[in-house]
């Protein structure tokens, strides 16, 4: 294009700083420090006049070699307070040069699909959308406190410093999605740091490798998926903390954190199956504190985890814990671990009161974990037939199921003190008075308990009228407390 005269003055100051990378301000940009997303985008630019207006073709021109760079210099295009006119598209090109647009407005969407380019920085900028779908970034991108009013597209592209969103408000153009990067490769981290999203973001099947930053972003797509990210892979941390919020389901179903996952924001999805489903993932340490008890149904169905930090006091009302495997919990009475375990929406579940039992027994409390397990054995009790429930309570009732086996020595020991008052005032009569022994009423009352008598009184001497109702009872019992310690003891009766 060279020195073309159908450059504008605009342009040619662009295409003369290009060679050794200087910055064109055309006009002023607002930056205001701690502004709301998008704010310091211009909102006026579609009005700016020749003199602060570049065509986009002038720009790709120059990104694509129309232009040398200069002796001992760095090329770059560099601009700020200009309005870009014409769709700035480069499909499948290579882009050896930085673009930074600081504070700019561009008419059309940006396509950079298929490229291949360096660091690109597009920060406070008001634009409609941008396709970057499979472009590599030997750099970063950067869209922090950008207006974008359109769907941003980077799906399985690779940035080798980084995605930037910080600060950037993005109202997705197809009432679906505002950020769609499945499949993307970021290194150095993804931030999205205090922007604001409306529509879902997208990063399924994505590896995020320097960490994945959401404090203070809102994500906005209710009755839908606000966060959808099956699969995704995370590499150090990911917050979404510090006024994190979310009107929409956040869906990290098959994800892996191999490190911290914080959120103690807010998320709100009633309307749509789970709030918050975070089944199948994987996560070296959970800090699942959130601002406020998640509205809708959670789940952490068939996930593992290392350690779990947790607050009774924000635990949803419905909680999914089945399959759900962990190394560590930290903090609560087991009395607040066995409510926790109960929350499935969809009634008992076994496996949550055994692994809790685990966790209390590789931790070295035995007697938590029997606590857990005569828990989920009462549970369990509610989900039987009539015949079950009583049988069940027995049991309950009389050795807690066999891990309370100190129960029984109490029935007998009450029994045969009954027993012992009982007929020592109204003594049974011998069966062959020549030849019985005197009569004993505590050896008497421990025979009836022992399905096999030790003293040899149950056989020498008949009780009469009510009190032979006594004696029956006390042989019944006798034989429901052995039964009851034999199945406890072997564990037959015990459900699994």
């Amino acid at each position: 294009m060279g020195r073309s005269p159908r450059l504008t003055e605009a342009e040619r100051k662009l295409w003369n700083a290009f060679p050794t990378g200087d910055f064109v301000e055309l006009g002023p940009v607002t930056c205001r420090v701690g502004a709301a997303s998008g704010v310091n985008a211009p909102k006026d630019g579609d009005t700016w006049g020749p003199e602060r207006t570049i065509r986009a073709k002038v720009i790709s021109s120059l990104l694509l070699g129309a232009r040398d760079a200069g002796a001992g210099a760095v090329a770059a295009v560099r601009l700020s307070g200009a309005r870009i006119t014409g769709q700035l598209a480069i499909l499948g090109g290579t882009i050896e040069h930085e673009l930074v647009l600081r504070g700019c407005h561009l008419d059309e969407p940006i396509r950079l699909t298929g490229c291949t380019t360096r660091t690109i920085r597009l920060t406070d900028c008001a634009f409609p959308g941008l396709s970057g779908g499979g472009m590599r970034v030997g750099g970063h991108l950067s869209l922090s406190g950008s207006n974008i009013t359109g769907t941003v597209r980077v799906g399985r592209a690779q940035f080798e410093s980084g995605l930037w969103l910080a600060g950037t408000k993005v109202v997705g153009d197809d009432g679906e999605w505002a950020l769609y990067a499945n499949g993307a490769v970021v290194d150095s981290g993804m931030h999205l740091r205090n922007g604001d999203f409306t529509g879902g973001v997208g990063l399924v099947g994505a590896r995020l490798n320097g960490g994945f930053l959401l404090e203070g972003a809102i994500l906005r797509n209710p009755g839908n998926e606000a966060l959808t990210a099956d699969n995704m892979v995370v590499e150090n941390i990911m917050r979404c903390t510090d006024g994190f919020q979310a009107d929409g389901c956040v869906r990290l179903r098959g994800a892996r954190i191999n490190g911290t996952f914080s959120l103690n924001g807010t998320v709100r999805s009633p309307d749509t199956r789970y709030a918050l489903h975070m089944s199948h993932m994987e996560a070296r340490e959970l800090y699942l504190k959130p601002a406020e008890p998640i509205d809708g149904v959670v789940t952490l169905a068939h996930s593992k985890l290392g350690t779990l930090h947790d607050d009774p006091d924000t635990w949803p009302e419905k909680l999914r814990l089945n399959g759900l495997t962990y190394d560590r919990l930290r903090g609560h009475s087991v009395n607040r671990r066995i409510e926790w375990v109960t929350r499935d929406p969809e009634g008992f579940r076994p496996q949550p009161y055994e692994q809790l039992a685990a966790w209390y027994l590789s931790d070295g409390n035995d007697m938590l974990a029997r606590r857990a397990q005569l828990a989920k054995l009462r549970a369990r009790r509610q989900t039987q037939g009539l015949g079950g429930r009583m049988w069940g309570r027995l049991l309950d009732v009389a050795v807690g199921y066999g891990y309370r086996p100190w129960l029984a020595g109490m029935w007998f020991t009450l029994l045969l003190a009954v027993g012992t008052v009982v007929f020592g005032l109204n003594p049974p009569r011998a069966l062959k008075p020549a030849e019985s022994p005197d009569f004993n009423s505590f050896a008497y009352s421990f025979d009836l308990l022992l399905p096999l008598p030790a003293f040899g009184q149950r056989e020498l001497f008949d009780p009469g009228g009510w009190t032979q109702w006594l004696a029956y009872g006390l042989i019944v019992s006798g034989w429901i407390l052995a039964t009851a310690l034999i199945a406890g003891a072997t564990r037959i009766l015990r459900p699994q």
